[in-house]
């Protein structure tokens, strides 16, 4: 018997792979195009580091013309979970980052190079299995899982590297007959790669992140098709990279090790190999010390507590590209009107140590993306946040008319407001603008300078009947300020309080702060000219009342 019959005998039904060949043919791309994809596993929720990995690898081929494909790697079935492929394409369309091809929900796909989920691929993965064995590339292995884990103890006892290779490979040099006829009597079996490499050898390696790096070659025998006749991800991957016409595999660095192997499978099954690019990690500085963000100690690892948190997904997308390239910062500085999708990332200008996460930064860029947008899209955009976490803010957004005036305000300016960094923020910023939740509960007045309760309602009551005017524009809402202030004993200007203070009450930025603070409870507000515009006397009067009546 010779190693065809063996294949034969192992996989009976296996096409030649010359069929899966002519099936999924080169693309037809334009040169330089790149072909990459997210390959996770759906095992859990999606951690903020796959998210990172996708931005990268979308952005990668919409700037190069190629292809961005999402595969869901399913082999090991017993750490899956329920509706973990909606959960990863769900995640992706959170974050408008969109493969070309590839799974679009817990059981469709599109694209021609599929199925794109690995558990549908096992009589390829079969295919090449075979071939592997006709070649002598590949046998089926007789131990049992006690049997390895009794050739692990052996060599830890005697502190050998642990693994199936060389004299440790049991099974490697059965003959074919042996082989055959284990088979022929029902022994169980899985098959491994027979590796052609040497410990002592090294390969050098050039990574389009890390530069040049050189390991020990492969000698271990690893595992190819599992008991259930599934392939392992090592040998998955490499068919399917193959297969799908990958050019760039970009993942995170924990896979820098498996090079190798994973180049000495692309070898020996005869195909070409894609360039790789491994992500350093998202790091967290946690007490002085760096470790990578963590799904059990972190929220922030999960990629759902930023739509959770209602975190705008341009802001976390800025963010990371910031993370993956220093100067996009610079850029974003340069170009604060421009899309992020005209920022040209480079791979190689990727951190070769893992960036730190920094969540004060990322709400700034929350801040920021947040002023940039028109009335009518923060409206939108909260709302839809609302009506999935806040029953209270979506009965608040009810009168849309009165919203956008709210949301309006220092809106579409040169320096537009940013005081709202996440949706979950907005109620608590716009609640003082509604009279049935101010008026309704006891205030705090953190008046500051002017704090006598007579002086205070004075100037409150002075203000509405006297100076207040609906029609005035804002140069003249602010005169007649001066002039209350002025009328009242405080410097109208405060370099004029600030060059002889025995000779005022104070300024006139401290009668404004009366008049904020009996408006809205806080010292610190948006413009306030236009929170008067939009509230009217009606309202105003009210709460310079109640304002009147807490202090007694």
């Amino acid at each position: 018997m010779d190693y065809k019959e063996l294949a034969n005998l192992i996989f009976p039904e296996a096409k030649e792979i010359s069929y899966y060949e002519e099936k999924y043919p080169e693309r037809n791309l334009k040169e330089g195009a790149i072909v990459t994809r997210f390959a996770p596993s759906p095992t859990g929720f999606v951690h903020i580091g796959g998210l990172y990995q996708s931005l990268i690898a979308r952005k990668i081929t919409e700037q190069t013309g190629g292809v961005f494909f999402l595969r869901i790697e399913d082999t090991d079935q017993k750490r899956e979970v329920e509706n973990g492929i909606t959960g990863i394409v769900n995640a992706l369309q959170d974050f408008v980052i969109t493969p070309d091809e590839g799974m679009i929900s817990e059981t469709e796909e599109k694209g021609s190079y599929g199925p794109y989920k690995q558990s549908l691929r096992k009589e390829i993965y079969q295919a090449y299995a075979k071939y592997l064995i006709e070649q002598g590339k590949a046998y089926p292995c007789f131990c049992t899982p006690e049997e390895v884990e009794e050739i692990r103890t052996k060599q830890e006892g005697a502190k050998i590297r642990p693994g199936y290779y060389g004299v440790w490979a049991k099974c490697r040099n059965h003959t074919v007959e042996e082989m055959a006829e284990k088979i022929k009597k029902g022994e169980s079996y899985i098959i491994r790669f027979k590796s052609p490499g040497r410990e002592d050898k090294k390969i050098k390696h050039h990574d389009i992140i890390k530069g040049n790096v050189d390991f020990p070659e492969n000698d271990q025998d690893i595992v190819i098709i599992k008991a259930d006749g599934l392939p392992t991800y090592h040998f998955a991957h490499a068919i399917d990279d193959h297969l799908m016409r990958t050019t760039h595999v970009i993942r995170g660095d924990e896979w820098l090790s498996s090079i190798p192997l994973h180049l000495q499978l692309f070898h020996e099954l005869g195909f070409k190999a894609p360039k790789y690019a491994h992500i350093a990690p998202i790091m967290k500085n946690d007490e002085g010390n760096k470790r990578k963000l963590s799904k059990r100690k972190d929220a922030e690892a999960a990629v759902s507590y930023y739509e959770e948190e209602g975190i705008p997904e341009e802001a976390v997308k800025e963010y990371l590209l910031n993370i993956a390239n220093s100067n996009f910062e610079n850029w974003r500085r340069a170009n604060p009107d421009k899309p992020m999708d005209e920022f040209e990332l480079l791979l190689n200008k990727m951190s070769v140590s893992g960036a730190l996460f920094d969540m004060v930064k990322l709400l700034d860029v929350g801040k920021t993306v947040i002023s940039r947008m028109t009335a009518e899209e923060v409206y939108e955009k909260a709302l839809d946040w609302a009506k999935r976490h806040d029953e209270e803010l979506e009965k608040m957004l009810e009168d849309k008319e009165y919203a956008l005036k709210v949301f309006g305000i220092e809106r579409g300016n040169k320096k537009p407001r940013k005081d709202i960094s996440k949706w979950s923020e907005v109620k608590e910023n716009i609640v003082y603008m509604y009279d049935d939740k101010f008026l309704e509960v006891s205030q705090e007045y953190p008046y500051q300078v002017v704090n006598e309760k007579q002086e205070i309602e004075k100037i409150l009551k002075l203000y509405l009947e006297k100076y207040y005017d609906p029609s005035d524009d804002k140069q003249a809402w602010f005169d007649k300020i001066k002039e209350l202030a002025g009328e009242m004993g405080y410097a109208k200007e405060v370099k004029e309080f600030k060059a002889n203070p025995d000779q005022y009450k104070a300024h006139v930025g401290d009668v404004s702060t009366v008049l904020r603070v009996a408006l809205t409870g806080r010292t610190n507000t948006p413009d306030m000219y236009e929170i008067m515009q939009i509230m009217g006397k009606d309202s105003m009067t009210k709460r310079f009342e109640k304002a009147i009546a807490e202090m007694r």
